[in-house]
């Protein structure tokens, strides 16, 4: 039996799309490989919205090299938002690379994995669009008690630093009925957790009903039967009044947001084609807050985009502060070809950024401490995912605000037991990035 091993770079999306990547190929009688080093087929899920994903990409193919030479058999994959945007130059940079192929058509790789067999030539098939989703595929998911769940695909935003909308295509719907019948299915299947993915999950159904949706479906999953319901990403033009009333009214929505800020200056917003305010953001956090004040909100900030005065950056630094965020992923601007943002003049020296990088960091961390300390007595429902990877005596998982929460394995049980149940732990520490505490209640079944 030919084993594969899938290598996966990025966002949600990409983790969903490795999950049908993985069904896929098990569907065709592959299994995983214990050992990655020995797979016959590893196939790369690449993101291309930031360089140092580009980077590890190039790294992790170029290490392969060895493997290729040691087994010629070994056929190595390359997919997603980089095979879309490279298409064919993408074998100047790795030569032994088989394939690449784009975001429109994963279900295509056994046949390209077959073409590649029998050829001394790289096969390359990147389609400039489709009609279908990748959830009609089949699925192994990565947990059994959590799945990710596509409601649209593509985005319409076009912010001019983003290279989305070039390599996933315009925003498409799926329609309710699918989405609430894989909801269903999950739930049968005894999924706990579902995350629903699109790139601007708020602006769903407006372009099959011709007005945004997602508040109307979120109120319909939250009766599907699945526990627990998260949702990425949220842009916060879209963000309506009623989809936070849903979000505080039904206990299945986790009061847990992702809410990408990108800067906290007018002037950059603007540049950035974001079509909002700082202080009409930081209006929408403060109804968020006063809706569910135990939220748990995250955003992604970009720290030294083109012209971005110190002035800006104190904005930023100003938002950040009165936004009180529990996490924020904060990144350097690296231009992305094809982007209007990569043709701007006053690209701002990298020496500079740093410095205002790590003031940013510094800051977030601050209001991350804040916001878990106050967790500290408290009682806080937890999905265990099982043992942590540092340390087999603790299991780890994470609250219904999305934090990561340890606690010691109870005498007498494993890891694996625990993996896939919600349990109460009380929260006795709080470090900056993950909570640490005790199970309140015995192991039962």
């Amino acid at each position: 039996m030919k084993t594969y091993s899938v290598r996966t770079f990025g966002c949600q999306m990409n983790k969903h799309d490795a999950e049908r990547i993985a069904g896929l190929l098990e569907s065709c009688g592959m299994a995983a490989a214990q050992d990655p080093s020995s797979a016959d087929v590893v196939v790369f899920l690449t993101c291309c919205v930031r360089e140092n994903a580009d980077e590890r990409l190039r790294g992790q193919v170029a290490s392969l090299k060895a493997l290729k030479t040691a087994r010629p058999g070994t056929l190595i994959a390359v997919g997603g938002c980089i095979g879309q945007r490279d298409g064919e130059s993408l074998l100047r940079a790795l030569p032994h690379v088989d394939i690449v192929f784009g975001t429109h058509n994963l279900g295509r790789l056994p046949v390209l994995l077959q073409e590649a067999e029998g050829s001394d030539l790289p096969v390359v098939e990147v389609l400039d669009s489709t009609d279908g989703f990748t959830t009609d595929l089949p699925s192994r998911r990565e947990r059994a008690f959590h799945a990710w769940v596509p409601i649209t695909v593509g985005c319409d935003n076009f912010c001019s630093y983003c290279i989305v909308p070039h390599v996933r295509g315009r925003e498409r719907s799926r329609p309710a009925e699918q989405i609430e019948a894989e909801l269903e299915r999950l739930a049968a299947d005894g999924v706990l957790e579902v995350t629903l993915l699109g790139q601007n999950v708020n602006s769903y159904g407006r372009d099959l009903y011709g007005e945004p949706r997602f508040a109307r479906l979120l109120r319909s999953a939250a009766t599907s039967g699945i526990q627990r319901i998260r949702f990425a990403t949220s842009h916060p033009k879209d963000l309506s009044d009623e989809t936070i009333n849903v979000m505080a009214a039904e206990p299945a929505i986790c009061a847990s947001l992702h809410l990408p800020v990108q800067s906290g200056s007018d002037r950059i917003l603007k540049a950035m084609n974001r079509h909002y305010t700082a202080e009409e953001y930081l209006a929408l956090v403060e109804r968020l807050y006063a809706a569910m004040p135990g939220l748990s909100l995250s955003t992604d900030i970009i720290v030294g985009f083109p012209t971005e005065s110190e002035a800006d950056f104190e904005d930023t630094m100003t938002l950040v502060e009165q936004a009180r965020y529990d996490q924020a992923f904060t990144f350097i601007y690296s231009p992305r070809e094809g982007t209007p943002a990569a043709e701007m003049d006053g690209q701002v020296p990298r020496d500079v950024t740093q410095v205002r990088f790590d003031r940013l960091v510094q800051l977030v961390h601050s209001s991350a401490t804040r916001k878990n300390a106050r967790l500290v007595g408290t009682v806080q429902r937890v999905l265990l995912e099982g043992g942590s990877k540092r340390d087999p005596r603790v299991l780890t998982g994470r609250n219904e605000g999305n934090k990561v929460v340890h606690a010691a394995v109870p005498e007498g049980t494993s890891p694996g037991q625990w993996a896939g149940r919600i349990v109460d732990i009380r929260i006795e520490r709080a470090q900056t990035w993950f909570l640490e505490g005790s199970l309140e209640v015995p192991l039962e079944g």
